[in-house]
């Protein structure tokens, strides 16, 4: 870890998990001075080892606010996070069984990509939403009518939405661990749901930044609401909801692969006595009201994750590479926080021109992943090359999470 601290230019100074300021592209920096300028920041600024520029704030970044909180310090996919659960089966099973479908790793891939919905797709029905459904009875009859109407259409949609996978770096993965047994990891956040939810509240932010005539520059889109107030409160009780129906979303789809796991077994391999671990669950992009140096503060981390003492976590890496569990050690100067992933080094449109989709799908042959993916013409956004070394990453942090399990890809559904 290194520090930034210019007097002339920071109010606070920036502390960056990597070796050196050459690690760091141009513009996340000016991202992370801009954060460093903010009055309302406490203590310093953190940049986890995978960071890189984001909107508004740097994605890795870690951010804590005194009185305020900031929609886009949180970003447009509220609740964005994982699961991981792991099982007893043979990952060698998975690879070398044969079905009428190939092997039994294409099997199952086809049956999660016939039964999840992915990339824009939504499922055709309406599906209950235990999230949707709480959120709705704790709203008032003064919220119904209030400013953030406009936004109680997305309840309903969202019913449509849950157990959807998206996009971009949202992945399923199946898994193997180093004793050889499959794990199953789903990377997936709150959809539509949380990009209306954080553009709404931006948005409205930005307005009542102007009439506040606030000191903030608008172009560093770092738009803040005080919490003290209708609008604050607001957005975070939608930011909770999306929390939420993230964390829904992600478990119905693991609900879905593990069923698609277990029957395909049982039907092919004769592996009927399954056991699960428990679940590990954790988001990476969100605001959090804790306790550091004394004071109560609005811990943003957008594109990190928590890692009190003793809490595990799960940093994935690129499609095709290896992925960390992690126990959190508790390190008060990242506000406990680690890294959310690899963490990318080219944008996707200069990853889509680089890396071709033949290139890219070879590459995950020769690395015997199965890839389950519906539209392939955008799959080089994706390539491995695209992002850092997640050991890189990982061993820039070994004061901030201890490792406890490696996984490497087997099989993967992307968006």
């Amino acid at each position: 870890m290194f520090i930034i601290n210019e007097p002339n230019e920071q109010i606070w100074p920036i502390k960056v998990w990597l070796e050196d300021i050459s690690q760091l592209d141009a513009d996340c920096l000016r991202q992370a001075k801009n954060l460093s300028k903010l009055p309302f920041a406490h203590k310093w600024i953190a940049l986890m080892p995978d960071t890189h520029s984001g909107f508004g704030m740097p994605i890795g970044g870690v951010v804590a606010t005194s009185g305020v909180i900031i929609p886009n310090a949180v970003g447009v996919d509220i609740g964005c996070g994982m699961v991981f659960v792991q099982t007893d089966i043979p990952v060698e099973t998975i690879i070398s069984t044969d079905t009428p479908n190939g092997k039994l790793g294409n099997a199952i891939i086809g049956d999660i990509l016939r039964n999840i919905p992915t990339g824009f797709e939504h499922h055709k029905k309406w599906h209950e939403c235990a999230a949707v459904r709480k959120f709705e009875q704790s709203l008032t009859d003064r919220q119904k009518a209030g400013f953030a109407k406009p936004l109680l259409e997305q309840l309903e949609k969202a019913c449509f939405q849950v157990g959807t996978l998206g996009s971009g770096n949202h992945f399923i993965e199946l898994q193997t661990n180093e004793e050889g047994k499959l794990g199953i990891m789903v990377h997936s956040g709150s959809r539509n749901v949380g990009f209306s939810i954080c553009h709404f509240f931006n948005n409205l932010a930005k307005e009542l930044n102007r009439e506040w005539r606030s000191p903030i520059p608008a172009e560093w889109d770092l738009a803040y609401l005080p919490t003290d107030t209708d609008y604050g409160e607001e957005y975070i009780k939608w930011m909770n909801f999306a929390l939420e129906f993230a964390k829904e979303n992600r478990a119905m789809m693991m609900q879905e692969v593990v069923e698609i796991v277990l029957e395909k077994v049982a039907k092919f391999a004769g592996i009927t006595d399954v056991k699960l671990s428990e679940r590990i669950n954790c988001h990476h992009n969100y605001a959090s009201h804790e306790e550091h140096y004394g004071k109560k503060v609005w811990v943003h981390r957008k594109g990190a994750i928590s890692a009190r003492k003793g809490e595990l976590g799960i940093i994935p890496g690129a499609m095709g590479s290896a992925s960390y569990l992690v126990k959190g050690r508790g390190n008060p100067e990242s506000f406990c926080s680690c890294s959310h992933g690899a963490g990318r080094l080219m944008s996707r449109t200069a990853a889509k021109q680089k890396f071709g989709v033949q290139e890219t799908i070879e590459d995950l042959k020769a690395l015997g992943v199965f890839l389950g993916k519906v539209k392939k013409s955008d799959v080089g956004e994706e390539s491995r090359f695209a992002y850092k070394d997640l050991d890189f990453v990982i061993a820039n942090e070994l004061d901030l999470v201890e490792p406890v399990g490696k996984l490497k890809t087997v099989a993967v559904v992307k968006g």
